[in-house]
């Protein structure tokens, strides 16, 4: 099995009422079920957006440097995210699909060797 996180862009949410995300909310908690009861989820978290960034950290003469939240200048925040652990791109692609389909929003799909995961191992790494 390969894990890979789906994932989307909060940028790419557009503005929704309160009622809308409590019904997409709902949507796609059952798909995450849907995951869980597949065996296929690792872990996920769709409540993420700029309020939840705690700080930025660059590296400035080999020595990190953190920084109050993200850059001001910064467009892009991660909104949420599923783990999965499926056999192959297809079944990613499948579940990222269902989500893609209740959120109405893009979702993003990249394949990552696991933990304990070597080169060569069959982990799925290309």
């Amino acid at each position: 099995m390969t894990e890979y996180l789906i994932a989307f862009n909060d940028e790419w949410v557009p503005e929704h009422t309160a009622e809308q995300i409590r019904e997409k909310s709902t949507a796609a908690h059952a798909v995450i079920a849907e995951m869980q009861a597949e065996g296929v989820l690792i872990f996920s978290n769709g409540g993420l957006d700029r309020s939840t960034a705690v700080c930025g950290v660059v590296s400035v003469d080999g020595k990190p440097v953190v920084t109050d939240g993200p850059y001001v200048e910064t467009k892009e925040h991660l909104g949420g995210f599923a783990v999965v652990d499926v056999p192959d791109d297809e079944a990613a692609r499948y579940w990222a699909g269902r989500l893609a389909t209740v959120l109405d929003w893009p979702q993003e799909v990249h394949r990552f060797r696991g933990p304990g995961k070597a080169r060569g191992d069959g982990s799925g790494e290309r």
